[in-house]
C-alpha cells in the first residue's frame, strides 16, 4: 500500500504516481497502465502537451476501474493560459479523460503575463468541484511569492524537477512552511548520473537498487515521486521502496551530492 501525503486543503494523494510524459503509442499506453495497476499504483500524472490524456481515459475505464480508485492529474498547457483558454481546454481535457473531475490540476510553468489570470480560472474550476485540488509546476520561490498577492488559494502542490543531484533545498524549505508539498519529476535525473560511488554503496548496503535508493531519498522528504517508464520490471521497483530506510549517515553523504543538475525545463530565469 503506498501512503499518502495530506495536503493543505484536506485532500490526500499517493505518495508515488506513475509519469506519463511521453507514452503516446496506445498500446505502449495501456501495457504500461496494466503493469503500474497491478504492481499496485493508483496515482496517474498526465498534462495536456503529454497528448496522452484520451488514452488515460481509455485505459482506466477500460480496466473498470471505479474511479475513486484512481488519482488523476492533469495539467494546463502553456499555449492554454489566459482565463478564456485555460477553462475552455480544461473541460475539452475531462472529456478526453472520461471523469467529471480530476484529483489535481497544475498550471504547468509559470508563463509571464498570464500565469495569474489562470490561476485564478483553477480557482474557480476547484470551486466547481471539477478539480479536487489545484496547484502549480515549474515554480521557484519567486514565482510563489507573486502568486501570494493575486490568489485567494494558496498551491496544494508544485510539482517540480527534483532528485538527489538537484535537491533545491530553499524551494523545500519555503514549501514546507507554506504548506504546499512537492512532486517531484524525473527523480531520476533522466538517467545522467547513474554510476555515482555513493548511491552506489548505499544501495549495495540496502541490497537495492541505485534507483530505488534516489526515490527512497524523495520520499524520506516527504515529497510525492513520479518516476517514469515503460519497463515492466522497472515500474514495479520503482514503487518498491517502502521496505527499507536509509539511516542518518546515508542522508548525510546524499545532501553532499547536490550539484545543481538540471536535466528538464529551467524555471528560474522566468521573472
Amino acid at each position: 500500500m503506498i501512503p499518502k501525503l495530506k495536503l493543505n486543503d484536506g485532500a490526500t494523494i499517493p505518495q508515488v504516481g506513475l509519469g506519463l510524459w511521453q507514452v503516446k503509442d496506445d498500446q505502449a499506453f495501456f501495457d504500461v497502465f496494466n503493469s503500474a495497476w497491478q504492481s499496485g499504483y493508483r496515482h496517474f500524472d498526465t498534462a495536456q502537451i503529454y497528448g496522452n490524456e484520451e488514452v488515460l481515459g481509455q485505459a482506466w475505464t477500460g480496466a473498470g476501474t471505479k474511479r475513486q480508485e484512481i488519482f488523476i492529474t492533469t495539467k494546463i498547457s502553456i499555449t492554454h493560459f489566459g482565463s478564456a483558454l485555460t477553462s475552455k481546454s480544461f473541460a475539452n481535457s475531462l472529456k478526453k479523460l472520461q471523469t467529471d473531475y480530476v484529483d489535481l490540476l497544475l498550471l504547468h510553468f509559470p508563463v509571464t503575463g498570464l500565469r495569474n489570470d489562470s490561476w485564478l480560472e483553477l480557482e474557480k474550476i476547484q470551486a466547481a468541484g471539477q478539480a479536487k485540488s489545484i496547484g502549480v509546476s515549474n515554480y521557484t520561490v519567486n514565482h510563489l511569492e507573486q502568486l501570494k498577492h493575486h490568489a485567494s488559494i494558496t498551491p496544494a502542490v508544485n510539482q517540480v524537477e527534483l532528485h538527489v543531484f538537484l535537491q533545491q533545498p530553499d524551494l523545500r524549505d519555503y514549501c514546507r512552511t507554506h504548506g504546499i508539498v512537492i512532486e517531484a519529476y524525473s527523480p531520476l535525473a533522466h538517467g545522467k548520473d547513474m554510476q555515482n560511488p555513493v548511491i552506489d554503496q548505499i544501495a549495495q548496503k540496502h541490497s537495492k537498487s541505485y534507483a530505488q535508493v534516489m526515490l527512497r531519498w524523495l520520499v524520506q522528504q516527504d515529497l510525492a515521486v513520479l518516476p517514469k517508464s515503460v519497463s515492466p520490471e522497472r515500474i514495479k521497483d520503482n514503487i518498491d521502496i517502502f521496505d527499507f530506510q536509509l539511516d542518518e549517515d546515508d542522508l548525510q553523504q546524499i545532501a553532499k551530492l547536490d550539484k545543481d543538475l538540471r536535466t528538464c525545463w529551467d524555471p528560474t530565469h522566468i521573472p
